[in-house]
């Protein structure tokens, strides 16, 4: 099957390279901090030359990395996560109606635990790879996993213990799962109450979890792939588990909208938890959803149109309250993952045209004040989520660095930017010239040196 060039995600900032590629000693403009010793991994979607997907999601996960050290940059590299699905397009449902866990794309994000480092589709198991991105196989945790894993687990700062989840459009609709700081599973608990909607994401506090129910929902009749879509009828909710104690969820009434991503969520002395990310209504939703199927009438470049909200849940009164608290159209939110859980006062995302923007950003924000900081990255540049790496030294929570890759389409090219966390109104740092324009892409991690085993 031939790429659709009308397919929006196949086009502009997201045309697929069609190989892999190694190149090394590239060209570093500015210096790059010299605690910068370690792998920057990029992971997204991209389909092998001649395959159309029905979805953006649905596409050959393909990780881009560089390794930097000593104030190098030694080499990047980029490579298909060879997973089953890769190798000969296998189908998630087997033809006795099993669920081949292993079908995976592994094109949603990569993290690192217990010295694996893991490419995550939330359909499927993980996919280990090696620190030169060469495919391992699908990763079980021993075998004691036996449900897929999200693409968005968390690792408590304080514990090194990685929370994530599986959820299911079939009972149980949502599983609940904690490995070790050693990579051990220790804990999996079914969660009561849980619907069939579409949990992209969670949060984790220091002592709670907290699971999103929320408008977009398991539908038979969506036909990309991907098979959900927005409900009116459906009573979206936020529930509330506590890490240790009785496990029983409480579920707190919020109104309708859907979120992909969290930024944080922490608790106070009190007991109330509050929840940021970017939230999108129906239009927003069904707006993104046309782009991410090519559906016609899909915008062009692609949009958001979520914005900035705070949830906050009161045990006290079993009632949740909701706060806009930024007008622009922003996706990716990062934080420093030292604060997460906890209190965090700055928070970073891509923030998309709209609102006043012609052009792709990237925004800090400082919750405390309410002050917001753009960092404009030029005309016809699309940047990636903006990951945050903690500077040797550090004494306040933005002493740090942003790393994000961008994608220039007037010069083909793409460039790793390191960007001061501490004020994004100056200039970079220091910039990668990277060999080959990067697509769009989804999540990275920073992974040093000392992480890998």
């Amino acid at each position: 099957m031939s790429i659709e060039l009308s397919k929006p995600y196949l086009t502009g900032h997201y045309t697929p390279v069609a190989d892999e590629h190694t190149a090394t000693a590239l060209r570093v403009r500015g210096t790059l901090p010299p605690e910068l010793t370690g792998r920057y991994f990029r992971n997204g979607h991209n389909p092998k030359p001649g395959v159309t997907p029905t979805h953006w999601f649905r596409g050959s996960g393909m990780i881009h990395g560089l390794r930097l050290r000593g104030g190098r940059a030694e080499w990047y590299r980029n490579r298909w996560v060879r997973t089953p699905a890769f190798e000969r397009d296998a189908p998630l449902i087997r033809e006795d109606g099993s669920v081949d866990l292993t079908a995976s794309v592994a094109g949603t994000h990569i993290i690192e635990h217990a010295g694996r480092l893991l490419a995550l589709q939330e359909a499927n198991l993980p996919f280990e790879v090696t620190p030169e991105l060469d495919t391992v196989g699908a990763y079980d945790f021993g075998g004691r996993l036996t449900t897929a894993m999200t693409a968005h687990p968390k690792q408590d700062p304080a514990t090194g213990e990685l929370h994530f989840f599986a959820y299911s459009p079939f009972p149980p609709h949502l599983v609940y799962y904690v490995a070790s700081a050693d990579g051990e599973l220790i804990r999996s608990q079914v969660v009561e109450g849980a619907g069939p909607s579409l949990m992209h994401d969670f949060a984790i506090t220091e002592n709670h979890v907290v699971w999103l129910d929320l408008s977009v929902v398991f539908d038979p009749a969506e036909h990309s792939g991907i098979p959900y879509r927005w409900s009116d009828a459906y009573a979206p909710r936020i529930g509330v588990l506590p890490r240790t104690g009785p496990a029983r969820t409480t579920w707190y009434d919020v109104g309708p909208g859907a979120l992909l991503h969290v930024a944080n969520a922490s608790e106070d002395a009190a007991g109330r938890i509050t929840l940021d990310g970017p939230r999108y209504d129906r239009a927003a939703w069904e707006t993104s959803w046309k782009w991410w199927v090519g559906a016609s009438g899909h915008p062009a470049p692609p949009v958001s149109g979520a914005v900035g909200t705070r949830w906050t849940l009161d045990p006290a009164t079993g009632k949740a309250s909701e706060e806009t608290i930024d007008d622009l159209a922003t996706e990716f939110p990062t934080i420093n993952d030292d604060r997460l859980g906890r209190a965090n006062r700055y928070g970073y995302a891509v923030a998309f045209p709209g609102a006043g923007l012609e052009e792709y950003a990237l925004v800090k924000y400082d919750y405390v004040t309410g002050a917001r900081q753009l960092m404009p990255v030029g005309r016809g540049v699309l940047p990636g989520e903006a990951v945050f790496v903690p500077a040797d030294g550090g004494t306040a929570e933005d002493h740090g660095y942003l790393l994000t890759v961008t994608s220039d389409l007037d010069r083909d090219a793409s460039e790793l930017l390191v960007i001061d966390a501490t004020d994004l109104t100056r200039d970079p740092i220091a910039v990668v010239e990277l060999p080959r324009r990067v697509p769009g892409g989804i999540h990275g991690s920073w992974i040093p040196d000392t992480d890998l085993h």
